[in-house]
């Protein structure tokens, strides 16, 4: 698996406007059961109570049935479950989506090739969720910019709730733009 990703992100960086024609074929099993031993045992189920523990006790047939769903185009993700957890501001609460077990794993596994397709696109200062970069590593880089160059201002800001707002078909775009498996364009039409 390790092989495709990384041929994957060398074709993305040589080849910018290269278009990936689809992602399906690189979830195997081989991939999901790799993405189930990565989960934290410690998260929350969804909505389906399924915990990482009672997945694992049939791992590789609940893998393989997954695999025939994804390949056959019915797998169905469930409904996130939605739940509210305090902020340390003001009493107020936080909403929260936790999907179910099965759809972590899909998630995983498609973010890992996801990942592998944009990290070409990115700077060489951009620290937001990517491999191998830390929040740490971005405040340090900050703290040298500000006190060894010369800054005339800091801005901060927060995009409150973005990702409740963001337009949904202008994400599925961008996202297209290096994407041409069907599925996706199929998703991106409806």
């Amino acid at each position: 698996m390790e092989t495709k990703l990384k041929r994957i992100a060398e074709v993305a960086k040589a080849k910018p406007n290269e278009r990936f024609t689809s992602l399906a074929h690189l979830v195997n099993e081989k991939m999901l059961v790799e993405c189930h031993y990565e989960m934290d045992e410690k998260k929350a189920p969804g909505v389906d109570k399924v915990t990482k523990g009672e997945y694992e006790k049939n791992l590789m047939s609940n893998i393989q049935d997954l695999v025939g769903r994804m390949k056959r185009n019915a797998y169905k993700p469930q409904p996130v479950r939605r739940t509210y957890i305090p902020k340390q501001d003001k009493g107020k609460m936080r909403p929260l989506g936790i999907p179910g077990y099965e759809d972590k794993l899909v998630q995983a596994a498609i973010a890992k090739i996801l990942i592998a397709i944009y990290e070409a696109d990115f700077l060489n200062c951009s620290y937001g969720f990517r491999p191998g970069r830390s929040c740490h590593q971005a405040l340090r880089e900050l703290n040298y910019i500000i006190e060894k160059r010369k800054t005339r201002y800091v801005v901060e800001a927060d995009i409150k709730g973005f990702f409740d707002h963001v337009d949904h078909k202008w994400m599925m775009k961008f996202v297209a733009h290096r994407i041409a498996d069907p599925n996706i364009q199929r998703i991106i039409k409806n």
